[in-house]
């Protein structure tokens, strides 16, 4: 679906723990994720160091999301 999505023309990121699936479907901005169930947690660290974690992932995903690619690139 991000493959898809990206090609109608809309910049997307796959923000994943499955990166290799992500890259066999093609997905063009790849951050890698923390978590198994949820890519946005990590139940070991404390709320504060969740927090920093989160706000580094989306800081790379708004990265990711505003740099033209034409191949597979992981930020």
């Amino acid at each position: 679906m991000v493959k898809e999505i990206d090609r109608a023309g809309f910049p997307i990121v796959h923000v994943t723990n499955l990166v290799s699936v992500s890259k066999v479907t093609g997905a063009n901005r790849i951050v890698p994720g923390y978590g198994l169930v949820s890519p946005f947690s990590d139940p070991l660290l404390t709320a504060e160091e969740q927090k920093a974690m989160q706000k580094n992932l989306v800081e790379r995903a708004l990265k990711a999301v505003s740099t033209d690619v034409t191949e597979q690139t992981f930020f």
